[in-house]
């Protein structure tokens, strides 16, 4: 091998300096070889494919994600037909249709999505967003009978509506249809709906679970449009191409951080070639705004347009995000995105209080908790899924974030969102408490749930969850463990290895990005920047290349002081590189993860 993939085992790197284990991933030789001959890929290439698992059937597949490979038969999730055919009815007879969607950014775009899909037929839906302090998550009550008089006559939940059990009662007993377009995981038992859309029902025997709620809302989508199809109603008029939304799609899949394999993994593919059109008038107002002037991938859905797209629902207007997808005018797209990224400078305020109060709760735990519980006094309710996030990534450990404040009849109730590590299925286990009595409400997936429990039972919710997050996990050292794809030399960091590295692209839950480990550098300078980020200088120890690098939010954490404290010293430093463009200039710059004495 090139200094640009140094063969050194995983025995090099025993323990970094914030306590992780660098693990290199294996690659048989045999299978490397095959890959180089069969597809002619550079080496490195067919090295990080065969050490990932991927089978030598599936590479064509992975290395060219397409729609037409991987797209299910909707027709397989139990109650499609039944959903299709009652959306169709309602077109087709002129009913007013109402969308019920979540306040994130999977829940808005599933909402938008169904809405310009609506709308290309012909008919105005409402849209009804709940607010996240006053009204909580998923459906309620008050909300579905104001609907039904509205005029509603089918109520479609998309990103909730699994567990909803009393509100979609009593829209049944006030004579309203409901359509549940869902992924989070239930429970035997099911609300009163006509349909209930989801991968994760219990009775389910797709193998497609890992879908985002705005995927299933896509093979909706496309389940009525074909039965329109085949009953002729288009006649004469242009049959939507429902391709013209994959961006809306690519954006709820990444942000949801579900995994992006299978299918997950052609919709983001083909959705960010959509993005790259700009046709969204929304998407291109906050990319305008930002200044982002390269073509999008994932980094730009996950970190510049999510963000943005969640802080109407976290601290404004829960319709903000929906208004914006949805919105054709750019006068008025550009207003919206100022008035979301102003709502963003608000949420990242009230994150940083929030943060530093979680923080100090978390590091005066012991150390061999095998979960992190923290709760706080008015903790805002739209922060505390980033906090939990933000808890996970610096302890490795699974993470309940709890916001408590007064409820009825003098009760205070604490609200949560939880972040999970691999091997604890958080979801599940939220399930099982609220069967065991411990909460008032909850729900989610195997890496992220949100609850609501009553302050006085959050020790014995504790306890319940630390001894599933035991028998889970066995292994705790698994939670501390950094993957490693690729070893080399500064001088191997280069503009070229990127491109090669962006073939196996896009990259995200299930198919991380592929991390690089540099060696033998050395920090010749560090400072802190923006928002708590640690920017360093990289340089070779026998030659004069150098890197610039970043460890994003890592100031007062482990990563952050290490790097602070190595300046002069001899270090191998883990990361992603990325391209950084700037009036018209490339350069590579290295994104840290973690760094060891070398």
């Amino acid at each position: 091998m090139s200094d640009a993939t140094t063969n050194v085992t995983a025995d090099t790197v025993i323990t970094s300096l914030t306590g992780r284990a660098w693990i290199t991933r294996d690659a048989d030789e045999r299978q490397v070889l095959a890959l180089v001959q069969k597809y002619r890929l550079p080496e490195l290439l067919a090295r990080i494919i065969v050490a990932r698992g991927i089978a030598l059937e599936d590479v064509d597949d992975f290395l060219n994600p397409s729609l037409k490979n991987a797209m299910p038969d909707p027709s397989h999730l139990l109650d499609m037909d039944v959903a299709a055919e009652r959306v169709a009815a309602a077109i087709m007879a002129g009913e007013r249709i109402a969308i019920f969607g979540d306040y994130d950014v999977d829940g808005a775009t599933s909402s938008a999505l169904l809405m310009r899909f609506f709308r290309a037929l012909g008919s105005e839906p409402i849209v009804y967003i709940p607010d996240r302090m006053k009204e909580g998550y998923g459906p309620n009550s008050a909300a579905m009978l104001e609907l039904k008089k509205r005029g509603a006559a089918l109520v479609i939940t998309v990103d909730c509506g699994t567990l909803s059990f009393e509100p979609l009662e009593e829209a049944h007993n006030a004579g309203l249809d409901v359509i549940v377009i869902d992924h989070h995981q239930g429970e035997a038992r099911r609300p009163k709906a006509i349909a209930i859309v989801n991968p994760n029902r219990l009775d389910e025997t797709s193998p497609h679970g890992h879908l985002a709620a705005v995927g299933v809302a896509f093979l909706l989508a496309v389940a009525v449009n074909r039965l329109l199809r085949e009953r002729g109603w288009y006649g004469g008029k242009r049959e939507p191409d429902l391709r013209q939304w994959l961006d809306i799609v690519a954006l709820g899949t990444v942000c949801d951080v579900v995994p992006l394999v299978g299918v997950n993994r052609a919709l983001v593919a083909q959705g960010l070639k959509v993005m790259a059109g700009r046709g969204n008038a929304g998407m291109n107002a906050v990319f305008d705004m930002t200044g982002i002037d390269e073509k999008p991938g994932v980094y730009h859905a996950g970190f510049v347009l999510g963000p943005r797209i969640n802080a109407g629902g976290r601290v404004g207007k829960s319709d903000l995000g929906v208004r914006l997808l949805t919105c054709d005018d750019p006068m008025q797209a550009a207003q919206l995105a100022r008035e979301l990224d102003q709502y963003n400078s608000e949420r990242k305020t009230i994150e940083a209080n929030v943060l530093e109060e979680a923080t100090l709760q978390a590091e005066r735990m012991p150390p061999e908790s095998p979960i992190l519980v923290v709760s706080g006094q008015g903790w805002h309710p739209g922060v505390i899924g980033i906090v939990a996030g933000r808890l996970k990534e610096r302890f490795f450990k699974p993470v309940a974030v709890i916001g408590i404040d007064g409820g009825p009849n003098n009760t205070r109730l604490g609200k949560a969102s939880a972040r999970s590590v691999p091997g604890f299925d958080f979801g599940a286990s939220v399930i099982a408490a609220r069967e065991a009595g411990l909460l008032v409400a909850g729900g989610g997936h195997a890496m992220a749930a949100g609850f609501t429990a009553e302050e006085d039972k959050i020790p014995a919710l504790t306890e319940f969850l630390s001894q599933r997050v035991q028998m889970q996990v066995k292994d705790s050292s698994v939670q501390k463990r950094l993957f490693v794809d690729v070893m080399l030399g500064i001088s191997g960091a280069s503009a070229d290895l990127v491109g090669q590295i962006e073939k196996l692209g896009p990259f995200g839950q299930g198919n991380p990005n592929i991390r690089v480990v540099v060696q033998n550098v050395t920090v010749v300078n560090a400072s802190v920047v923006g928002e708590q980020h640690v920017r360093v200088m990289l340089a070779c120890r026998v030659s004069n290349n150098r890197l610039a690098g970043i460890a994003f939010r890592a100031m007062g954490g482990p990563l952050g002081d290490a790097l602070l404290l190595a300046q002069g010293k001899p270090i191998h430093v883990a990361g992603q590189l990325r391209i950084n463009e700037w009036n018209g200039k490339k350069s590579v710059n290295f994104h840290i993860d973690d760094i060891a004495a070398a």
